[in-house]
């Protein structure tokens, strides 16, 4: 990718093409649970113009990983779920498999990946949802042992009790109001999370990609046991939404990104107080931070938060790389170092 980093067009144009062909390809499934073996190659600095530099903001770049394997299924990273402290974590890939294994570390930092398996992620029937279409999988969240993807293109969620049955769990459709069926085709569910505590605890959040309201602004939900919550995140500078995860107690992080023919490439942090998560609301958030070709980023997609055992907070973030040679599978680790 180092010949495309000062071409932001040559590589707005290559991953427009790139989604297309994605858009029409048949999924990649894993059989499984199958063990795989991921190679992890280091990243030591974030600012391709300064390897020193590691504080950004109130985040301290702690290490990253270039994730490759040759398994046919692995890529297209689109979810993350990271365990307590940080050891082992639960992905999903946008065409229906589960990905999960351990990180390995020295000196605090991101070194290896290791016992990889990956399997298709199945449906109530047993089968795999991929096989009925519903391979589009975004979004993960996870509260209490079950986990909850969100998929594109048929506007569903579906929860797992992935604590009791792991990688063989069936999933079981939630509940969605009607207007999800109004959200943009493609451009829907890449954010699901899941409150633990808190006046949201036991609901879920979910925002759109890019499905506009009348003002331009993100269209996005707060699903309760017998209420929808509707409300609205304030769109700017082109960016979209790529995932989110909770920032306990009381924040949504939410990760965007911004493809652009003139601009290139370019991701996003935005902190976003639960509490304004009210009907009819618009809401917005301060910049956590905001990176382009310049520092060592992809097509991010996945984000999720840990704390070690040291008690230190961990934004970890992951990229989807369209099953393309042009792209990357990066894992990349922040501390919080500020509030």
């Amino acid at each position: 990718m180092s010949f495309l980093r000062g071409r932001p067009l040559i590589v707005g144009l290559l991953l427009f093409v790139l989604a297309v062909v994605v858009a029409v390809a048949a999924p990649r499934l894993a059989a499984g649970p199958v063990r795989i073996v991921i190679d992890a190659t280091p990243i030591a600095s974030f600012d391709n113009r300064d390897a020193s530099k590691v504080r950004f903001g109130n985040l301290e770049f702690r290490g990253g990983l270039v994730l490759e394997s040759r398994h046919p299924a692995f890529g297209g990273i689109s979810g993350l779920h990271m365990e307590p402290g940080g050891d082992r974590f639960i992905a999903v890939t946008d065409k229906g498999s589960w990905l999960r294994g351990g990180i390995i570390y020295r000196d605090g930092r991101p070194a290896g990946i290791a016992d990889a398996e990956m399997a298709p992620i199945l449906g109530q029937d047993g089968r795999p949802l991929a096989a009925r279409g519903w391979y589009d999988t975004e979004s993960l969240a996870e509260r209490d042992g079950i986990l909850y993807v969100g998929i594109e293109r048929v506007e569903q969620i579906v929860r797992f009790d992935y604590r009791r049955d792991g990688l063989l769990a069936r999933g079981q459709p939630v509940s969605v109001p009607p207007d999800f069926k109004t959200l943009t085709y493609n451009k829907s569910l890449e954010c699901v999370a899941a409150p633990q505590q808190g006046p949201l605890a036991g609901e879920l959040i979910a925002v759109s990609e890019h499905s506009l309201d009348a003002a331009g602004n993100l269209r996005s939900f707060v699903l309760g046991t017998n209420h929808v919550t509707r409300f609205s995140v304030k769109r700017t500078d082109e960016f979209d939404v790529s995932d989110c995860t909770i920032l306990p107690p009381d924040d949504l992080l939410l990760l965007e990104r911004r493809f652009s023919f003139v601009r290139g490439i370019a991701i996003r942090i935005r902190r976003v107080p639960l509490s304004s998560l009210m009907e009819g609301a618009v809401v917005d958030g301060r910049t956590v931070i905001e990176a382009d070709l310049a520092f060592e980023i992809d097509n991010m997609e996945g984000i999720s938060i840990h704390r070690t055992t040291g008690g230190e907070t961990i934004i970890t973030i992951v990229s989807d790389d369209n099953f393309s040679v042009l792209q990357r599978n990066l894992l990349l680790q922040f501390a919080i170092v500020g509030r």
